[in-house]
């Protein structure tokens, strides 16, 4: 969304020296520095993280919940980030308040889950706040689930050979993000 906002501003920019100059060769003066401030806003640096697939065929990593380090597998098929309850525990959640309402299919068959939002979640550099996920009820899952709830908000993903690529959006504030968590 801020990529967008920043595109319209410089072409709002560029369009106000359009008709601020009118001079052909000021124009094309302003174009470059507009062409040239995209370019550096695109280099910059995007938090990436690579993850190797597993003898398993899965791809499993450590994530940070609410700063606290879990396991996760990397789930496309799952529409949510689903936590095991004894996850959702470790973490602190408030188990006691979850509604078990939504219903989900899981490895292990049909259960119900509770959904809630996570403040934050961090894959590596990959930092990402206020994150929906489900909750399933004490012993329905082995394996906390990092599905895509988490990857819709990333500029890409993707397999090559046996390593999974996350891309995140590079930080076009100018400032370095303080809350970029060590991949674990």
């Amino acid at each position: 969304m801020s990529r967008i906002l920043l595109v319209i501003l410089l072409l709002a920019g560029t369009a106000g020296a359009v008709v601020a100059y009118g001079d052909p060769e000021q124009i094309a003066r302003a174009s470059q520095q507009v062409s040239q401030m995209l370019r550096q806003r695109s280099t910059a640096s995007a938090p990436a993280v690579q993850v190797s697939r597993g003898q398993g065929g899965e791809f499993a990593l450590r994530a940070k919940i609410n700063g606290v380090t879990a396991p996760m597998v990397i789930d496309t098929g799952a529409t949510s980030v689903v936590l095991t309850w004894e996850t959702a525990k470790a973490i602190g959640l408030p188990l006691e308040m979850l509604e078990y309402d939504v219903d989900v299919e899981t490895a292990g068959g049909h259960t119900k889950a509770a959904r809630l939002t996570l403040d934050r979640l961090a894959v590596g550099q990959l930092v990402e706040k206020s994150v929906p996920a489900l909750v399933v009820p004490r012993g329905k899952m082995k394996t906390n689930l990092l599905g895509m709830s988490f990857l819709d908000r990333l500029e890409s993903w993707g397999v090559r050979a046996d390593k999974l690529m996350l891309h995140g959006y590079p930080d076009v504030s100018g400032r370095h993000r303080r809350d970029r968590a060590a991949f674990d």
